[in-house]
């Protein structure tokens, strides 16, 4: 059996939790191979074991080189409870950021959404609550819904739960799974929201790598509806920061919403690409919008940076845009 590490309290200030043996779900995917860098480049003397199913969005590539006796990866699905038993005892902690993520695929077939992300969900909180061991969940910002462009108001950590896709609905669920466990079973858990992902290694079903490879390939990338529709973007490094901070520092039983405050539309960021790889600006090819189009998310991040010192540091979408376009960091 392992122990509950818990928050301690120095003089009110939350004092760093140690750890030694982390499991990262889904750490062969794009946020999850991220945060395992992260943790190698920056934190001594913690290994971490990555559990991953290698689905097609997942890239082993993206966590090779790292030192062998560090980062282990374990092929294996967070369905099967049986393997659970066997991979989590022996780690202090359970990172989760296994998902199924794709709105697009998620409206065309929304079964592997609910599997893997609340019925995964429930069993690794299940083993975790069986091994005694700290779990934090990753989460996006979907599940508040959407607001109107022009709305000043930003989602904060009391706003309600408005999903409106499969795939938002299943992170809601998985959300509440968490909650409940936590309350219910006292699970040394907590749980964070973050807004659109990019970077390095993200696949190219996401729209700002699907873009720069459209555009090398010498199309035109597509852009649903007029565009208008606005995202907050944040770089996958300052997520994974925040990620650490939370595990480490955050207080047992909270939820974090991480934001950069870089709230784009669609319309700009693909401007932006455009730019950069020296296409007219109307190089677009518009298409018919999606259904259920969420218009408009934003974060306000305010609690982690007040209580956990938390700011992005790659802060100039513009430069880290070009960035991309010009790296081999894409996957194919």
């Amino acid at each position: 059996m392992g122990k509950w590490y818990k928050p301690e309290l120095n003089g009110g200030m939350r004092m760093e939790r140690k750890y030694g043996n982390i499991l990262v779900t889904g750490g062969c995917g794009f946020c999850g191979s991220a945060f395992v860098r992260y943790v190698v480049s920056n934190v001594p003397n913690v290994r971490v074991t990555v559990l991953d199913k290698l689905t097609y969005a997942a890239d082993p590539n993206s966590i090779a080189g790292l030192p062998e006796d560090r980062v282990e990866l374990v092929v294996g699905d967070i369905c099967d409870s049986d393997l659970l038993d066997r991979v989590v005892p022996g780690h202090e902690a359970i990172i989760h950021y296994a998902a199924e993520s794709h709105n697009d695929n998620s409206i065309v077939d929304p079964g592997p959404f609910i599997k893997t992300n609340v019925e995964g969900t429930y069993q690794l909180l299940e083993a975790a609550r069986r091994h005694h061991v700290r779990f934090h969940h990753i989460s996006t910002d979907e599940v508040f819904g959407d607001l109107a462009l022009g709305d000043p108001r930003k989602f904060t950590e009391e706003s309600p739960y408005r999903p409106s896709s499969p795939y938002s609905s299943s992170k809601a669920a998985s959300d509440m799974l968490v909650r409940a466990w936590i309350r219910t079973y006292g699970l040394q858990a907590t749980i964070s929201n973050c807004c659109n992902n990019y970077g390095p290694y993200q696949h190219p079903e996401k729209f700002i790598p699907h873009s720069i490879a459209c555009v090398r390939c010498g199309e035109r990338p597509k852009l649903y509806g007029d565009g208008l529709n606005v995202r907050d973007w944040i770089h996958v490094d300052d997520h994974a920061r925040a990620v650490w901070l939370i595990l480490t520092k955050g207080k047992i039983g909270e939820t974090y919403l991480v934001g950069a405050n870089c709230e784009r539309s669609n319309l700009e960021v693909l401007k932006l690409i455009l730019k950069a790889m020296g296409k007219d600006e109307d190089f677009i090819d518009w298409v018919k919008d999606r259904p259920g189009h969420d218009r408009r998310y934003a974060i306000d991040a305010g609690k982690l940076r007040r209580e956990l010192g938390w700011a992005p540091i790659h802060g100039d979408l513009a430069a880290e845009i070009s960035r991309l376009c010009h790296s081999n960091m894409l996957l194919t």
